[in-house]
């Protein structure tokens, strides 16, 4: 597998676990961490100020990717257009590249429009939760900017969805033939979209989607079975983190999830996560280092 150089940064995949820090620019993250203060029209979008100290926070820690989000993923959410999802996530991006001008950004988006503007504001990665499904244009803006994606595998249905007002929102009726085998199918149907388009291989990231129209089930099944992902011959990312499947397991919210996330990361770790996706990078990056010190060969 070959490495990922975007600018100076280089991606040796195997070689250690990186870490992707959650920003989250909205004012409804299931987790309770959206840093968009809700403000009378015509006081702009707000939340910059905090993006940057949450940053700075994460980079301090070994964060080594900062994903930006203007749209909550959370099941049963209201989608956002792409002026509104601009309109929050462009001056933080722009913030961002100015403070840490050597911080990777990746913009979490599956519009075109968004990721176009934040390509151009200076993020670097392409997170799309709809593998290059969600708009058929969006697969060109990333080739076009020599941009690396992250394809995330999603059957979300907002009827299959459970609400539960302590542990959030859930999937319950999401029905696989072979749950595995149609994730990795329907993966490498993305990642035919992305070589159709011309994104090298090299360039592709794959995310088997945790949370996204899967049961409690479902999740602790893909992260015990992650190496036959990575087996697919792409990176892979994992992001676990305080999502429903935790709270269902141990019957806890989102803001007590912390252990429950770092157990499913030490263990995706073992089964091959190259990229963690997380909230809380001070303390899951210690969990990555260490695991990282048990089960991959020092180099």
């Amino acid at each position: 597998m070959k490495s990922l150089a975007i600018g100076n940064f280089i991606f040796h995949w195997g070689a250690r676990t990186y870490v992707m820090g959650i920003l989250n620019v909205t004012p409804d993250s299931f987790s309770g961490d959206g840093l968009l203060s809700p403000l009378p029209a015509g006081e702009g979008a707000g939340g910059e100020g905090r993006t940057v100290e949450q940053a700075r926070r994460f980079l301090a820690a070994g964060c080594d990717i900062l994903d930006v989000g203007g749209e909550s993923t959370r099941p049963g959410s209201q989608p956002v257009d792409a002026a509104a999802e601009k309109q929050r996530v462009i001056p933080v991006i722009e913030m961002l590249v100015r403070e840490f001008p050597d911080a990777l950004i990746s913009i979490d988006t599956y519009k075109a429009e968004v990721a176009e503007a934040a390509l151009q504001a200076g993020a670097r990665l392409v997170n799309d939760v709809w593998a290059l499904r969600g708009d058929p244009d969006l697969a060109a803006v990333a080739a076009r900017h020599d941009a690396p994606v992250i394809l995330m595998h999603n059957r979300s249905n907002p009827a299959s969805v459970e609400v539960k007002e302590r542990l959030g929102n859930a999937y319950t009726g999401s029905e696989y033939k072979n749950l595995i085998e149609d994730v990795k199918r329907e993966l490498m149907d993305s990642v035919d979209i992305a070589r159709r388009a011309g994104i090298p291989d090299e360039c592709i990231i794959l995310d088997p989607g945790i949370g996204f129209g899967k049961t409690v089930h479902h999740n602790l099944e893909l992260i015990r079975r992650l190496d036959e992902i990575r087996a697919l011959g792409f990176p892979v990312l994992l992001g676990p983190s305080r999502k429903s499947f935790i709270g269902y397991t141990l019957d806890l919210p989102p803001d007590q999830r912390m252990e429950g996330t770092a157990a499913a990361v030490a263990v995706g770790i073992t089964r091959g996560a190259d990229i963690v996706r997380v909230h809380d990078v001070e303390p899951i990056s210690r969990v990555v280092r260490m695991t990282d010190a048990l089960v991959r060969i020092q180099m």
